[in-house]
């Protein structure tokens, strides 16, 4: 790995080196540095992973600069040619017309002119503007002094109040395009001249969320008739603590489930995946395989750990196999979606191809080497996790001790 133009690796290799070749040290001086030699390194994987090699978000980045997988395209900007797109199209009902007549001061004199129709040209703009609806209930007294007052609509029910267009739009800006209540409120008050308080925003949200009810019993029976759904979940702060925002979802379809809990439990009151029958496209989180349907991994999380794999393992295989996925996508999409019983038979020729190369250059681990460990054991060419250094770190220290 390369930091500001320095070899990382090739500065550890020599450290190393030089240690072999030194004869005079101490057993645990010599130990002590090849644990500082993989703390270095292990700190540094850690300091060079972003969002192309890990599950780091991109606004993790430091400085993060656009960046797409496909590489640069000699096409120009914008719509290319047979593309369908979108123009901005005359309506057949405009809400006002305004007719311009020719000033006949300007016309040649002597012919006689008549009218030969008219062009139109439309301009499409937004009012924003407050618009204020006064019911008045007819009151009638009979002799007695009886009063009768003329029913209000339903949900008028107090002098003034806030309409359904002010309680959507607040919703639709707090919920959807995750505007601050403090500049809902100042939008109100600015653009429409409508006061609106946060407490206000708030209180709508809440009505929004009452009224959801059905529409969220219905939502989760369609995810869970999905043919194929995409699961996910991804860290959250709420409230000062950390949870954990899950997501269902389908072409038609998201679903989002802030949770305390990362695994089965969470995935359980979330009330979809226990019901899912279809195909569940995830990132191999273990808890997902408790649920009996079909698994299909997601070639986004594939792509970055093979990112990982070979900018800081120096993996050749991780390399040809993020190649090959990607030749592999474009495929599929250039054939519109499926491709021919050959030619994916050929594609899945050379992944197993690439698969049997990368058992040759990061082989399976020995499994005659558990000596009684529980688990998945880790594969050669990975390196030590914080627990290991920690655990190496304090067994050389206790027995520098012990030599003392």
């Amino acid at each position: 790995m390369k930091i500001e133009d320095i070899d990382v690796d090739a500065a550890i290799n020599s450290v190393r080196t030089l240690l072999r070749e030194e004869k005079d040290l101490s057993p645990a001086l010599r130990s002590s540095l090849e644990v500082l030699i993989v703390l270095v390194t292990l700190l540094l994987n850690r300091i060079t992973l972003n969002s192309r090699n890990s599950s780091k978000p991109p606004a993790a980045d430091p400085d993060r600069e656009k960046f797409s997988r496909r590489g640069k395209s000699d096409r120009k900007p914008g719509g290319q040619p047979g593309h369908n797109g979108t123009v901005l199209e005359q309506v057949d009902d405009p809400d006002e017309v305004s007719e311009l007549k020719i000033d006949r001061r300007t016309l040649p004199k002597g012919p006689v002119y008549r009218e030969a129709g008219y062009e139109v040209r439309q301009v499409i703009d937004i009012d924003l503007s407050r618009f204020v609806t006064e019911y008045r209930a007819e009151i009638l007294e009979d002799g007695q002094g009886n009063r009768f007052v003329a029913a209000f609509p339903a949900g008028v029910n107090r002098p003034v109040q806030y309409g359904l267009g002010v309680k959507a739009n607040a919703v639709y800006m707090s919920q959807y395009q995750l505007i601050p209540y403090d500049r809902i409120r100042d939008h109100f008050q600015d653009q429409l001249e409508v006061s609106v308080s946060v407490g206000s925003v708030f209180n709508f949200n809440n009505e929004a969320y009452e009224r959801l009810e059905g529409f969220e019993r219905w939502a989760k029976t369609e995810l869970a008739k999905s043919m194929l759904m995409h699961a996910d979940e991804t860290g959250v702060n709420i409230g000062g603590k950390r949870h954990w925002l899950h997501c269902a979802s389908n072409a038609a379809l998201t679903w989002f489930y802030p949770h305390a809990k990362r695994g089965v439990e969470a995935m359980e009151e979330m009330g979809i995946l226990p019901f899912f029958n279809g195909v569940l496209c995830h990132d191999h989180w273990k808890p997902y395989y408790q649920y009996q349907c079909l698994h299909a991994l997601c070639n986004a999380h594939h792509l970055r750990e093979l990112e990982r794999a070979w900018e800081q393992d120096h993996q050749q295989w991780a390399k040809e196999m993020q190649a090959l996925l990607i030749d592999m996508a474009k495929a599929v999409e250039d054939a519109g979606g499926w491709l021919g019983v050959n030619e994916a038979e050929r594609w899945r020729r050379r992944y197993r191809e690439l698969l049997a190369k990368a058992e040759i250059e990061c082989p399976p681990p020995d499994e005659g080497q558990r000596n009684g460990k529980r688990g998945r054991l880790k594969r050669n060419g990975t390196y030590l996790s914080i627990r290991q250094v920690a655990k190496f770190a304090n067994l050389l220290t206790s027995k520098f001790t012990r030599n003392l």
